[in-house]
Formats: C-alpha cells, structure tokens, sequence
C-alpha cells in the first residue's frame, strides 16, 4: 500500500506537468493543495510520506516556474521538519532539497523560514537527517554564495536570535554561515557585527574544540576586515561587548576580546576615550597575572598603555561645554602610520606582540565630526577602587598610580576636583610592602604638592587642624634645564614645577601624621620615603615644612623620634648634599632662615641639635649646647645617640670638621665640644675612638683660649650671620624642660598604672 501510495504521489507530478504545458496555474495550486492538506499533513505517516514525495515531485514539473509557487511548496515540507518519526523527518529533509535545489535563487525571498528550520535539524539526533540537512545546507550555501539579491537586513534578526543557542550543533551551523556570509563580496557583514558580537564571543567558550577554532577563525576574519575597512567600523557600538568579554573566566575568551580591544584602540583612538572606565576595570587587573596567563598580560599593558596615550591637555577645559574634543579629517602626527599594509594584512594575534604605531588609525571624512569626552569622573572612580582593592597585584597597583599621574599631568585642574578623595587612600598606599608602588605614589603626590592647579583651584587644608599657625616660606629654584628651549616638555611633565601649592604643606602634616601612627612605618620606609620626596620636590622646602610642623608636635617623644630620622637622612643621604652644603656655609638669608628653622625643631633631640651645629660650623654655639648636657636626664638612649654622633664624626660627611682640628687656634670651640662629648661617655668603643682622634690634634697646649684673645674666624663667621645664639639656646633650654616635665608625666603615670595592678 505504501508503494502504491508513492506511485500516486508521483502520478501528481506527471498530472502538474501537463498542468504546465497547458499554463493552468490554478490546477497546479489545486494539486499542490491537495499533496498539502490531504497529504504531507495528514495523520497518517504513509500519506506523510507521499505527500512530501508528491510535493518534490511538482517542485521537479514546475521546473523554473516552481519559484510562483514556493510558498505552497516549502511551508507544508518544513512542518514536517517537526514530525516525531525520524524517517519523515528525513524525507522532509529529501523533499526541501529537490525543492530548493530546482528553484535556486527563486528560493531566497523565503531563506529565514529555511534558515530556521536548517537551524532545527542541524542539532537532530538522527544521524541520517543531520547527514541530510547537510546536504541541505550545502545546496543554501552555494545558491547564497552565487546571488547578490540575498535579503541581509532581513536576516539579521533571525541571526542574532540563533546565536545564543547553547546546542554544539547548532552553534556549528550558525558559525559556518557566519564563515560563508563573511566570504560572499557584496555581502557587508560587518555593518552587522555589533548586534551577532556578544553571540560569537560566547560560542568561542564552547567545550567542543572543533566549535571554538571555527569561531576562532571567524572572528579572526572579522579582525581581518576591520583593518582593512576601519572608517565603517562601529567601534563604540562594540565597546562595552568587549569590556564585558575582555573580563571573561575563559582563557581564549579573555585573550580574543583583549586583542580585540588593543586593535579598536588603536584604530579608532579617541572614539574610544568614553568608555575609558570600562576598558580600566577589565584590563588593570589582567596586568598582574602570572606566567600562565602571559599571554593575556602583554595584550592588557598594550590596551593600557595605549589608552593612556589618548588622554590630552585638551581634556582639561575648564569650560564644561569645551570639554567635548572634535575628530578632524586629518590624523595628528603621533598617529599617522608608516606601513597601513602591515597592519591590515595580520590575523588574530593571541601573542600579545602589538606595536602601536604599526596600526592603522581610525579618521572621519571632513563632513564627519565625532564629539568624544574623557570620563574623569569614571575612570577616577574605577582607580580609586583598584587602589582600595587590597587583592590586586603589584603591577595593578603601579598601574593605577601610573595612571593617576598621567592624569594630573594632562588634565591637573580637573583631577584637583577629585583630589581630597584620592588623598587619603594615596596616603595609605605609603605603606605598601613594594619600593616600586610606594615610589609611583610618591610620584603622583609630589605632583599633587606641587601643581600650579593645586594653586589657581585654591584649595587648602580641609581641616583646621592642618591650617598653618604661622607662614614658612617655600620655593623651588628654577632649574637651568627647565628654562632651555628643549626642557618645557620636561617642566610640563616634572613632577618638580617650580611652585607650591597648598596642599604641599597639607601633605607634609598628614605625613607626619602617618609616621606618628604608624611607628613601624616610619622605622622601615620612614627615610627611604623622605629621600625620594627630596628628590621629587624640593628638599629644603621638605626639611623646612616638617621642622616647622614638628615645632608644634603635641608627642614629644615622637617628635624627638622623627627629628633623629630626618637629622640622619640629612646628615648622610646623597641626595641631600646640596642641601648639606647650604647649611654648611650658612652665607645667604635663606640659609640662616632654614638652620634657625630646623634648630628651633632639633631642640627636641640634645644629640641632633649638636650634630647639626656641627654641620653648620657652629662649634661655640655646639659647646654651649653641651655645656647644658650636664642639667640634662642621662640615659642609655641618649648616651647610645652621643656614641652615634661620634660614629657620624668619623664619616666622610665631616671630613671638612676633621680637618678644621689642625688649626687649633681658629677652632678652639670644635675642639672643646668633641672634649665635651668624650666626657658625656662612657668608657666604650666610642669614647677610644674619639679620644684616639683628639690625641692627633697638634699642640694641645694651644687649647686654652682667654677673653682678650682675638676672635676665632668661626666665631666671626657666626657672629656676622646676625643669629641670635643666646635666643636659641633658650629654646633649647625650654623644650628639654618640656621634654623632662613629659617624661616624668609618663613615669607618674606607668607608677599609677603598677599600683592598680598590685591592688
């Protein structure tokens, strides 16, 4: 009966044929109508069967005219695409074929119903369907392939839909369309790209390898064409779909949408500025990864470093209508290309290896204008949370500072707006476990201390606690270099410009506050953080603002702590030998302001005060200094500071001093205060030590002085500087009463606290 059937089925064929001839469409329809309703949709599965038959039948009798009818043809056929036998599936599959394969291009108004129902059978668990399906699908390809009528707009939708599906098979289908639409000359797929882009990206997370190297492919050929063609590419359409992919937990996704994003980057440049807070928060993270993601890592610090090159002084018009920058038609010269060849002909590099100047760049034709703003306000946010993100590696960390000093550099007014956010967490970077973080942050705040924009903003101490009692004079010497013609780049970018802003000082107090409560800090980091600030700024302004804060320091003991580390970083740093000099001579105003300064704040430590009497040749004064020692409370920290000096006495640094003790009569007072520090000591290493030197002074004899005597030439030398030494020496004799009444108050107190634990 079966066969029977069949045979009549294509008895209809040979009755539609004669139909042709005669041009009796409206038999034709009855006939079709007939396979249709009473046939492929009948319930019977035989009558299926040869309806599907009798339908292909027709399709082969119409011959070029089957395209009049294909509506009626396909739509009964693809029904059957859903019936539950597997073998009618197959025929239905047979049937489309012979269909499709007769009326070829005709079939093209109708590709997304074809489209859809190839979708379905492509994940078919028959093997015999899906090996019929892809023949099926061959046939489309290449009718596709030959037409340039194909309806793209049209098919999108349906495309975009499709993707998503998360079947192996069917993922597989999708791309090797993708692959074929891409291949076809007057099909434009790349106007398209934004809307299938999220879709290709995670297919390319799929399990089967097979899967993921196609779409590989695919998106390496869409790579390929936005080289080639960057002036119609959609870059910022595309953005975000890559910041989203470039934060990926799949290796290949991660690296595919990185490499994506170095090249959009650099090819369409500032279009790409106002998602500059996205494109941070997914590839500052990726710089801190190890060996194993190498690959990912290199890609990630092209991104970045890229994307900090987009950032201009023109980003910081203070106007907010002017903060939007045109795109001309011509390219500026840094991004000009040498070879445009080069950079269109690659493929996909998962390398990482990118040049930056071998890419083409992304310009507009002169009718077109593209208004691009920078984001401060999102890209600060974003740093300022990596910063407070303990997690994050080190070279993120760099990153960010890098990034924040970048900022301050092209954009310095807008970033003093979010300054006194930043502030506190860059002071607590300060004591991160690496050297090279705490100097990038060094870097951003002596930028900070001393920007012009921290000046004209008018911004100053956000608490009263920080407003200065008195005024310290701060300055910074124009530098030789920085007024050359060849150095204005360098005074643009110095972190050194020769000016103090407010926050200079604001920074020097909560410094010193840091250093006050964190002891620990200021032992291990505390001089290597203050030499770098002396290179960064300017090292007397530095010395000159701490002694005057540290004036006013309510914790003495502190304050005799910190004025030890600071006469120690002076006294034996390299980078503060200038500064040395200065003081050494004291033969211009602002050096004599500076000693009278920093005494006034050295009071707080005996030892230090005479050491930098010392460096200053101020020996009477030093001998005076001693002479008040005997009144003083001696302890073993003191004695252990004296035996320090007499170390430092033997040092290169008072080579100058050493030497002053072969002319006896115009040193008389040097050679008295060293007599005074032996007394001070104990019989120990130190006392042998400078005794033993004192023994190779000439002519001891000489020693005595009297009051008719002539002048020494250092007391003349301190005498014409107009100090007031008898002033100073009050000081000192007051803050060491100061410092007896705390020590006796912390005793009283430790007695008090004895006593309640005993009760």
């Amino acid at each position: 009966s079966h066969l029977l059937l069949v045979m009549r089925c294509c008895c209809w064929g040979q009755l539609v044929r004669e139909f042709v001839a005669q041009n009796n469409t409206s038999q034709i329809k009855h006939v079709i109508q007939i396979l249709s309703q009473e046939f492929a949709l009948s319930q019977h599965p035989h009558s299926r069967k040869g309806g599907l038959i009798g339908l292909a039948a027709c399709s082969i009798a119409l011959g070029k005219d089957s395209g009049l009818y294909l509506k009626e043809l396909i739509e009964p056929v693809l029904t059957c695409f859903n019936d539950a036998d597997s073998r009618l599936r197959y025929y239905a599959c047979e049937a489309l074929y012979n269909i499709v394969k007769v009326a070829r291009g005709s079939v093209l108004p109708h590709f997304n119903v074809l489209f859809d129902g190839l979708s379905k059978l492509a994940a078919d668990p028959d093997p015999n369907v899906k090996s019929g399906s892809e023949l099926l699908d061959r046939l489309l390809k290449d009718i596709v392939t030959e037409s340039n009528q194909f309806d793209l707009v049209g098919f999108i939708p349906l495309l975009r839909e499709r993707i998503y599906s998360n079947n192996q098979y069917a993922r597989q289908f999708i791309i090797s369309w993708i692959l074929v639409l891409e291949s076809v000359p007057d099909i434009n797929l790349l106007d398209y790209l934004p809307e299938i882009l999220d879709g290709l990206f995670q297919i390319l997370g799929d399990n089967s390898k097979e899967i993921r190297k196609m779409c590989e492919v695919a998106l390496g050929e869409f790579l390929k064409e936005i080289k080639k063609n960057p002036s119609s590419v959609k870059f910022a359409e595309m953005a975000n779909i890559l910041v989203i992919h470039c934060q990926a937990a799949d290796d290949l996704i991660q690296l595919t949408a990185m490499c994506w994003m170095r090249e959009f980057i650099q090819l369409a440049g500032r279009v790409m500025l106002p998602y500059s807070s996205g494109i941070l928060t997914a590839v500052l993270p990726c710089l801190s990864y190890d060996d194993r993601k190498k690959n990912i890592k290199e890609v990630a610090n092209v991104c970045n470093q890229s994307l900090m090159k987009l950032v201009i002084p023109e980003d910081d018009e203070m106007d907010e209508a002017k903060q939007s920058v045109t795109l001309l038609a011509e390219p500026t010269p840094e991004e000009s290309v040498s070879n445009p060849e080069v950079a269109s002909s690659g493929s996909l590099d998962a390398s990482g290896d990118s040049n930056f100047s071998n890419s083409s760049v992304f310009t507009v034709t002169s009718s077109e204008r593209i208004q691009v703003t920078l984001n401060l306000d999102g890209i600060v946010q974003v740093l300022d949370c990596h910063l407070h993100d303990t997690s994050i590696g080190m070279m993120t960390r760099i990153a960010v500072l890098k990034w924040l000093y970048h900022l301050y550099i092209k954009t310095p007014r807008k970033m003093f707006r979010h300054t006194d956010s930043l502030f506190p967490i860059l002071l607590r970077t300060l004591s991160d476990e690496s050297d090279e973080v705490i100097l990038k942050d060094l870097e951003v705040l002596a930028e900070i201390a001393s920007s012009p924009a921290g000046q004209t903003e008018g911004h100053g101490p956000s608490d009263g606690s920080d407003a200065r009692p008195s005024p310290v004079e701060l300055h910074v010497p124009a530098r030789a270099s920085q007024l050359s013609s060849s150095g204005m780049k360098g005074l643009e970018c110095s972190p050194s410009t020769p000016t103090m802003n407010s926050y200079f000082y604001k920074f020097m107090i909560n410094l010193l506050k840091r250093f006050s409560s964190e002891r620990k800090l200021l032992e291990t980091r505390g001089a290597f953080i203050i030499r770098q600030l002396c290179l960064l700024l300017n090292a007397e302004n530095i010395f000159h603002s701490m002694a005057d804060i540290l004036l006013r320091e309510e914790d003495l003991k502190f304050a005799s702590t910190m004025v030890h580390t600071l006469n120690t970083i002076l006294l034996t740093s390299s980078e503060l030998f200038q500064l040395r000099n200065q003081l050494k001579d004291l033969n211009t105003p602002e050096s004599r302001n500076l000693f009278c300064c920093l005494y006034r704040s050295w009071c707080h430590n005996p030892v230090t005060t005479v050491s930098l009497c010392f460096l200053t040749q101020n020996y009477k004064h030093a001998y005076d200094l001693i002479q008040k020692f005997g009144d003083l409370e001696v302890t073993v920290d003191f004695l252990t500071e004296v035996d320090k000096l007499v170390q430092l006495i033997e040092c290169p640094i008072f080579t100058y001093l050493r030497l002053q003790l072969l002319d006896v009569k115009n040193n008389p007072y040097l050679i008295k205060a060293l007599y005074g520090l032996l007394m001070l000591l104990p019989q120990s290493s130190a006392f042998q030590l400078l005794s033993h030197r004192l023994q190779c002074v000439p002519n001891p004899e000489l020693m005595q002085t009297a009051d008719s005597t002539k002048p020494s030439t250092g007391f003349k030398r301190a005498s014409a500087s107009n100090i007031d030494y008898t002033e100073l020496l009050q000081h000192f004799e007051k803050v060491q009463n100061k410092h007896l009444e705390a020590r006796h108050q912390r005793a009283g107190r430790a007695e008090q606290l004895d006593r309640r634990v005993v009760l």
